[in-house]
């Protein structure tokens, strides 16, 4: 659901200009590294709209209630294939939470491997958490969904920040996120850099609309992004990044 509208909304900012560096977590992590490469926009919606999304949230079998929900094996193939196939053009960061610190971690190239965009993703409970040099990780949006902070040791002048998730789908999963946050080191704060903030006005579906693959839906949801990103172009705020020489993430 998620991937999908940022997918749309890329289908839109491509055109009008083209960052220097892109940040990712989650599964911005996985459209990030294929952005980063300098994909059309077209191509990451076939992507998104390709039937084969439908085994990413496929139940583990067996399941067990102290493993998590679903098979990570199709990420885990899906996430391989992109980074054997595309190479990023632009520095390129991905966020991961380390466990059991709760603590954000910015990963850069040569380090960056796709064992972390899977880490990126690997929402508690949804998925195992994925071990990286002796370390577990999970997913880099649960601390923080937009780590614009770390635009700031790239240099930029303004950042696009696309927020897909502005609103938690159930209070139950507010309220354990909101404690997750309260327990874990702040994230540093965005200084120095202009942001333009981009995301849905309301929550794109339903929670088992997230976790289920629909054409339809998906559609919707790349339509909504692509119409949110054509809105922010024609705004004021924009005019001066399509006119500015600075650096953008």
């Amino acid at each position: 659901m998620f991937g999908a509208y940022q997918a749309g909304v890329w289908k839109a900012l491509q055109p009008a200009f083209q960052p220097d560096v892109v940040i990712g977590c989650s599964v911005g992590s996985i459209n990030g590294w294929a952005i980063a490469a300098g994909i059309p926009a077209d191509e990451l919606i076939r992507t998104w709209l390709d039937p084969r999304c439908a085994a990413l949230m496929a139940p583990g079998a067996p399941w067990r209630p102290w493993r998590a929900i679903f098979d990570p094996g199709p990420l885990s193939k899906t996430i391989r294939e992109l980074a054997s196939t595309y190479t990023p053009r632009v520095p390129l960061a991905v966020a991961v939470t380390r466990l059991p610190q709760m603590r954000i971690e910015i990963v850069q190239p040569p380090d960056l491997t796709w064992r972390h965009l899977l880490a990126s993703c690997a929402v508690p409970v949804g998925y195992p958490p994925v071990r990286i040099d002796g370390r577990l990780y999970c997913d880099g949006g649960l601390l923080d969904v937009m780590p614009v902070w770390a635009s700031a040791r790239f240099g930029v002048d303004c950042a696009i920040a696309v927020n897909v998730l502005p609103h938690m789908p159930l209070n139950a999963m507010r309220a354990a996120v909101r404690m997750v946050r309260l327990l874990a080191p702040r994230a540093p704060q965005v200084t120095g850099i202009e942001v333009l903030r981009l995301g849905p006005r309301r929550t794109l579906g339903t929670l088992h609309d997230a976790m289920s693959w629909d054409p339809g839906n998906m559609r919707r949801w790349i339509d909504r992004g692509q119409a949110d990103a054509e809105a922010l172009i024609r705004s004021p705020q924009f005019a001066p990044i399509a006119a500015n020489a600075g650096r953008f993430v």
